[in-house]
């Protein structure tokens, strides 16, 4: 592993990625990195400043320290947002292409097989995952939402550059498995009602009652509870994924619940039970198991290995 460096941190996701087909998804990506391209061509960014990693439904960007950050943050708060509405303009209902981002600094290592390793950039992608940012971009009708790092803010943004106003950033606080995150949001803040965390952040509860492992298969199935809440749940799911205006969170809903699978057998058991019964159609069937092919662990991680064996409990639904 290398020492650790100092490094300017841009992360960019896309909004609801995972429900668009193959051909929309291959479509985005394509405009996601040009889009790139032209943020770091114009903040004076070029190939030997910078290392890209592929979040599939995303962009993770390294950028040198000595690269000027202000320019960066100017680009992203008037061109970028520009490019993203010519690029809409063209674009049909189901490839448009809205972005949560992060600038953040911090100090990043690579190891020995390319990967980054480092807190700051730990935090960073919780920045990008975080409800509040979230909620800003579907509440605005901007294509982008940027959030900042305290770092960035300390450093760049409440010196309130040309092209940086700083009285339109607006301290948050993002919760985090470490602790509480400070960060500073672009734009008017959510509502805490908007902003609350969805139940893509809670898991299945832990279930009492299991039963064996049938034929020697990976999946070991559990029963669930049989309180009516429990009966509820795979209603009130299926009820948001068919409703266009939640659809995004019913999926962001399961992928949590896979995510929380990954790190507790309990909960694998639990969600291998629940999962044939969020599935009322070959729509619902191809929306699961498209997000279970392509789910990524934590910050942008290995696909969970649990995916697998929800998978086979998806197809004897």
């Amino acid at each position: 592993m290398t020492h650790p460096l100092n490094r300017t941190l841009l992360l960019l996701d896309i909004e609801k990625f995972s429900d668009r087909d193959d051909v929309e998804q291959a479509y985005l990506r394509r405009m996601l990195y040009d889009v790139v391209e032209r943020v770091l061509q114009s903040a004076g960014i070029d190939q030997t400043l910078h290392l890209r990693a592929d979040r599939g439904d995303g962009v993770l960007v390294m950028i040198d320290a000595n690269a000027p950050l202000p320019l960066l943050l100017r680009v992203l708060l008037t061109e970028a947002p520009a490019q993203l509405r010519e690029v809409n303009r063209m674009a049909s209902s189901a490839a448009q292409i809205r972005l949560r981002a992060v600038v953040a600094t911090g100090f990043v290592s690579v190891d020995a097989v390319d990967g980054w390793v480092g807190s700051d950039l730990n935090h960073a992608c919780r920045l990008l995952d975080a409800d509040v940012l979230r909620a800003a971009l579907r509440r605005r009708s901007s294509d982008i939402a940027l959030c900042v790092s305290e770092s960035v803010h300390a450093g760049i943004v409440r010196h309130d550059h040309t092209g940086i106003p700083a009285d339109a950033f607006h301290p948050v606080t993002v919760e985090s498995k470490n602790g509480p995150l400070k960060a500073w949001l672009h734009g008017p803040v959510p509502t805490a009602a908007d902003s609350a965390p969805t139940a893509r952040d809670a898991a299945p509860a832990q279930q009492q009652g299991r039963a064996p492992a049938e034929g020697g298969g990976a999946v070991r199935q559990a029963r669930l509870d049989s309180t009516p809440a429990a009966h509820g749940i795979p209603r009130l799911w299926r009820a948001a994924l068919d409703d266009p205006s939640f659809t995004t969170e019913a999926l962001d809903v399961l992928r949590g619940w896979v995510l929380a699978a990954d790190r507790d057998e309990d909960t694998s058991w639990a969600l291998a039970d629940l999962l044939p019964k969020l599935v009322d159609g070959a729509t619902a069937a191809h929306r699961i198991g498209h997000l279970l092919h392509t789910v990524r662990g934590d910050d942008g991680g290995p696909r969970p290995a649990a995916a697998d064996d929800l998978l086979t409990a998806l197809h004897r639904a």
